[in-house]
């Protein structure tokens, strides 16, 4: 079979990348003929998602027309893309080719692309797309104030939820997602929740072994607000003072409110190391010596895969309740979570503290962690993701 996979970039941007660096040489090796379509131009370079074996077709911002007559000329059996930028170029390759779209985020469910509210604070949307939302781009702060930017994406998005629509498969990664694409009208008998595994190593091949708690709470990722970096440094102090003993914060990251962040927990006296974007090794380091990863997002996440990559070393998780985290997160088993409609920094402390005030509960958090990322795995998404590309290609 021909897969021609789609993807805006070739370069190592984010999680879609790291995604398709992982299952193109699987795809391969499972016999699959693999070519990668992609609007970026320019050599990779080694950490690029081009591998040895899969082609690769450049588009720039040629007109959906020449797209499709790009693809076309590989003669592809079924095309599975991942986001190539304005919706018009999924919308030309559907009406041509058998397509499968693997949504990683909130394309063509949401105007504003969050799935929250912004005001009077941050809270997950349950809505479904539609003309409510124009109405509520500004009361709600969905997506900030230019309503003439509030007509331009709305109309965006809902392209995008006809070729979604339209398509022969929509896969998701978290149960949450099916949900989603399911009350925006995707046919429920196309919609296929195909769970992320981490990209880098698996998990360790023994139980994590018990050892005496650090005091570090990890924080990995893009350092802003959707993100919950002003409720964890909320939370610290509080679960720090129920507990008794000292935490650390140590931020794996950067982002826009990185210099902010910093100067919070200098001014809240939170003991703190910022070590801005690390490498897979260092983050796995950093995993292994904290006692938990916390997960403040307030926005609904759509999978989550950090909680995944720190139960593979055997970290547990406290998380607020929302979007995909329910997926890997089970309260009492791989760590704990609180309640996500309505985000509250004293009910995120209140997790802290039941992850740590126990050692030996603590300790069995570890494992299961450790336990409940063993699920996710390359072998068990291929087993999944090539029957579904079959079936497209066969529709």
């Amino acid at each position: 079979m021909r897969v021609l996979v789609a993807n805006y970039h070739t370069s190592a941007v984010g999680g879609v990348e790291s995604y398709l660096r992982g299952v193109l040489p699987a795809m391969i090796e499972c016999g699959l003929q693999v070519a990668l379509l992609t609007r970026e131009g320019g050599d990779p370079g080694s950490n690029g998602v081009p591998v040895p074996g899969v082609e690769w077709l450049t588009i720039g911002n040629d007109s959906p027309e020449a797209v499709v007559d790009t693809a076309a000329r590989w003669r592809p059996d079924v095309v599975y893309t991942h986001g190539l930028g304005p919706p018009e170029y999924e919308a030309a390759l559907i009406a041509r080719f058998p397509t499968a779209m693997f949504m990683h985020n909130y394309g063509g469910l949401c105007a504003s692309g969050t799935k929250c509210h912004q005001y009077p604070a941050v809270e997950p949307c349950h809505r479904a797309l539609g003309l409510g939302c124009l109405a509520l781009w500004y009361p709600r702060r969905c997506g900030g104030l230019s309503p003439l930017r509030a007509v331009r994406k709305y109309r965006a998005e809902q392209t995008r939820l006809q070729s979604l629509k339209a398509a022969h498969a929509v896969l998701v990664a978290s149960r949450h997602m099916a949900d989603e694409m399911i009350r925006n009208g995707v046919p429920h008998d196309r919609v296929h929740h195909l769970p992320l595994f981490p990209t880098g190593a698996g998990p360790t091949p023994i139980p994590p072994a018990p050892r005496s708690l650090t005091g570090r709470v990890l924080f990995v990722g893009r350092i802003t607000a959707l993100k919950g970096w002003s409720h964890l440094l909320d939370a610290l102090p509080r679960a720090a003072a129920q507990l008794g003993r000292r935490l650390t914060l140590v931020v794996a990251g950067d982002g826009p409110d990185r210099e902010q962040c910093e100067a919070e927990a200098l001014h809240r006296g939170i003991a703190s190391e910022f070590l801005g974007r690390v490498d897979p090794a260092l983050r796995d380091a950093e995993m292994q010596r904290a006692d938990i990863l916390v997960v403040p997002s307030v926005w609904p996440e759509p999978f989550g895969l950090v909680g995944i990559e720190a139960g593979c070393v055997g970290l547990p998780a406290v998380a607020y309740a929302v979007g995909g985290i329910p997926d890997w997160l089970a309260p009492g088993v791989s760590g704990e979570f609180a309640p996500g409609d309505r985000p509250d920094p004293r009910e995120l402390a209140d997790a802290m503290i039941r992850a740590l005030c126990d050692p030996i509960h603590w300790q069995k958090l570890r494992v299961g962690a450790w336990q409940v990322a063993r699920r996710f795995s390359l072998k068990s998404h291929l087993e999944q993701l090539i029957p579904i590309l079959e079936a497209a290609a066969d529709r």
